[in-house]
C-alpha cells in the first residue's frame, strides 16, 4: 500500500527497495524556503543495519502490511522474550534486536501489540507508559521549590531518569515507555 511520506510515523513498517524496514524515528522538516522533507531512519529487519532516507513530503512510499496482534509479555529467557497471543494463547519469542531499549519496561503480564508480517514478527509497541518504583534518588532539601526543580533517580528497571524534587525512595511513579520520562505520581 503506498502512502504519502509526511503520514509515516515510529513503528511503522516500510518496504524500501524490496526489503521491509522498520521506522526508528521520523521527522517532518519544514524549511523556510524550499521544499518540506520527511528525514526517516530505517531499521532494516533482515539485517538490523540503519539506513537514513529523506523524501519530499508528498513521495508516495510503499507501506508493508502488517498485522497487529494483543500479546501479552510472559518472561525472558536465552532464546529471547516470550509473549501470548491473547486469542490463541500461542506463544511467540522475539529476539532481543526487536524489542531494542523498550525491554527495560516490559513487566510480567504486560499487553503489548506484536506487529506481524506474513506471520514473522517485526515490530512491538509496548504502552505508553509504566508503573515503576524509585530505588534510589536524592533527599529532598528543604526550601527547595516544587516547580522545575529535578533530581536523578533509579528506578526499579535500571533506568535513571530526572524526577520531581517531592518524589522519595520508594515512591512509585508513572514514566513514558518511549523515553523513561518522568510523567507523574502513581495512584496506585
Amino acid at each position: 500500500m503506498r502512502v504519502i511520506a509526511s503520514s509515516l510515523r515510529k513503528g511503522n513498517i516500510v518496504e524500501i527497495e524490496g526489503k521491509l524496514g522498520v521506522i526508528v524515528s521520523a521527522e517532518n522538516i519544514h524549511p523556510g524556503k524550499g521544499t518540506p522533507v520527511t528525514q526517516l531512519d530505517v531499521r532494516r529487519i533482515a539485517d538490523g543495519v540503519k539506513v537514513s532516507l529523506r523524501y519530499k513530503t508528498t513521495d508516495q512510499v510503499e507501506r508493508a502490511f502488517v498485522e497487529d496482534r494483543k500479546h501479552q509479555y510472559l518472561y525472558h529467557d536465552g532464546d529471547g522474550f516470550h509473549f501470548m497471543n491473547m486469542e490463541t494463547y500461542d506463544q511467540v519469542a522475539l529476539p532481543a534486536d526487536i524489542i531494542g531499549e523498550q525491554a527495560a519496561y516490559l513487566q510480567p503480564e504486560m499487553e503489548v501489540t506484536i506487529s506481524l508480517h506474513d506471520g514473522v514478527p517485526v515490530a512491538i509497541e509496548l504502552p505508553p507508559r509504566a508503573v515503576l518504583e524509585v530505588v534510589e534518588t536524592e533527599p529532598t532539601v528543604k526550601g527547595q521549590t516544587a516547580a522545575s526543580s529535578y533530581k536523578p533517580a533509579l528506578l526499579s528497571n535500571g533506568v535513571r531518569t530526572m524526577v520531581p524534587s517531592f518524589v522519595t525512595t520508594g515512591t512509585k511513579i508513572v514514566v513514558a515507555t518511549a523515553d523513561g520520562t518522568y510523567v507523574e505520581r502513581s495512584k496506585e
